[in-house]
């Protein structure tokens, strides 16, 4: 009795042991993961056809266009790593356990600052705004697949007995399986899910960079009415001036009450001028504020001055950065990637998948109760898998022509604002050096003569009109040009 006792207890143990050994391969058994690289958008993309395979005809794999090891000159963005080996996040941590904190404090960022500067709003609004966590959530859960592709399925134990017990007439049996995919289609499967995360990681960076430029226009917003006021303002106490003179003039009989009437008139208009400008100005607060993710009516510090044009590399250098570094393209290449990824995926389908049995049978004659085996799927049923290779090839042929359209929008985005930005340029030089010198002898000698009593006062008023005209104008073709360079950065993937 006794041995029969110690010989069930090994029995028992040699197949506990078989099935610890089947789930540690389990989870062992993993492809190591590669880093991920920048993504190299491919250097040409064309479109491809191909004929419908045969009947239980197997498929041709795509050959992958992983990056290479090379990085481009510059990043556009500071994130860290995507795909495999992704659990660090942008938060540094090695898992996220909670969701993303939005940054909700209406407390001031700006608080002791003399004047607001586009580099520091921008980033206060890259770091705060709620659209941007959401992209970083969304490729932190993208990020998290990789390991449950790449991992296997987990082993099966089963237990059966006998309805007789475990007596002399009864009987009982173990088992455990573990099932193993053919060979790659795990590295496969982690590979569209690796480049599924770098094409989110990418979407990402599109969102600050669309976050910059949103920044930037807000604020040259700002500092466009704010310039308007001070003109406004300038211009109504010189108008004040005038009309004192006026006045004196039309006590003295030298002119008649209509210079006194248009006068009043001219103020009346500024004043309405003023009311409109203190409107812009509270809604350019209130766009920089929302921006900012608190209330719209916080204060702000008044704007920084604008730094005169520069010079422009030349156009085509920045066509070049452009598809190089613009992460739309980017994250179109990963999308790619990831179909190349499923065609190579359908091919592997027409192999079969392995299941390792283990069993011990207590049923069986007693030399013949362990028994090791295998199951084995038959492909046989190709028609389904040819279809499922055809899908994933016209997915890979769709992405490929997305990204020739987007390669396409980008060179004529950066063309387009290249024009705008020498036009903006040319602009700025005509006021600094021709317009607005000649607009200011006009005013001066339009007052001067009036006092003179050469000109009538509507002479008066129109050399004023022309000088504070064109200094708005001025203003305007300053807060027009750096909105178009603010496009430009966005439009080749970062600063330039």
């Amino acid at each position: 009795m006794i041995k029969s006792i110690a010989k069930t207890s090994c029995k028992w143990f040699a197949l506990g042991g078989l099935s610890l050994l089947l789930g540690c391969a389990a989870t062992s058994d993993r492809a190591k993961p590669t880093t991920a690289g920048p993504i190299n958008p491919p250097s040409t993309v064309v479109q491809t056809s191909y004929q419908a395979p045969k009947p239980f005809a197997e498929p041709t794999p795509i050959p992958p266009t992983f990056p290479s090891s090379a990085e481009p000159d510059a990043s556009p963005i500071n994130l860290e790593k995507t795909g495999p080996g992704a659990e660090k996040m942008a938060t540094g941590s090695d898992t996220v356990d909670s969701p993303v904190a939005i940054i909700s404090d209406p407390a001031d960022p700006f608080a002791g600052q003399s004047e607001l500067t586009a580099d520091r709003l921008i980033g206060e609004v890259q770091l705060r705004n709620p659209s941007l966590q959401a992209m970083i959530a969304a490729w932190q859960a993208a990020a998290q697949r990789y390991p449950q592709m790449i991992s296997l399925d987990d082993p099966m134990f089963g237990y059966m007995l006998g309805t007789k017990g475990l007596g002399p007439e009864g009987g009982w049996m173990v088992m455990g399986s573990q099932k193993i995919p053919w060979f790659g289609k795990r590295q496969l499967r982690g590979r569209i899910a690796q480049s599924e995360a770098d094409a989110a990681c990418q979407d990402v960076a599109d969102v600050r960079l669309r976050l910059a430029e949103s920044a930037a226009n807000a604020l040259f917003d700002y500092y466009l009415v704010r310039h308007e006021k001070e003109i406004n303002a300038a211009n109504t106490e010189l108008m004040k001036e005038f009309r004192s003179i006026a006045k004196v003039r039309y006590e003295s009989n030298q002119v008649s009450q209509q210079d006194l009437l248009q006068a009043d008139l001219e103020l009346a208009d500024l004043e309405a001028r003023n009311a409109e400008l203190a409107r812009e100005e509270t809604v350019a607060i209130a766009r920089i504020n929302t921006l900012l993710h608190r209330p719209a009516d916080c204060p702000l510090p008044p704007p920084s001055s604008l730094t005169p044009p520069g010079n422009l590399p030349p156009v085509d250098e920045l066509r070049d950065t452009a598809l190089r570094r613009r992460p739309d393209l980017c994250a179109q290449a990963a999308r790619i990637q990831a179909e190349e990824a499923a065609v190579n995926l359908a091919c592997k389908e027409y192999y079969p998948d392995v299941e390792i049995v283990g069993k011990y049978d207590a049923f069986m004659p007693e030399d013949m109760r362990p028994q090791l085996g295998m199951n084995v799927n038959v492909p046989l049923w190709q028609h389904k898998r040819s279809a499922a290779w055809r899908e994933a090839m016209d997915k890979l042929q769709k992405e490929r022509i997305q990204y020739a359209n987007l390669a396409d929008q980008a060179r004529f985005e950066v063309q387009s604002a290249y024009a705008e930005l020498v036009e903006g340029e040319r602009i700025i030089h005509l006021y600094d050096e021709k317009i607005l010198p000649v607009a200011k002898q006009y005013s001066q000698s339009a007052r001067a003569n009036y006092t003179a009593g050469k000109v009538d006062f509507l002479r008066l008023i129109d050399g004023q009109r022309q000088l504070y005209g064109q200094w708005e104008k001025y203003y305007q073709a300053q807060a027009n040009y750096h909105r178009r360079l603010a496009e430009m950065e966005r439009v080749v993937g970062g600063s330039f």
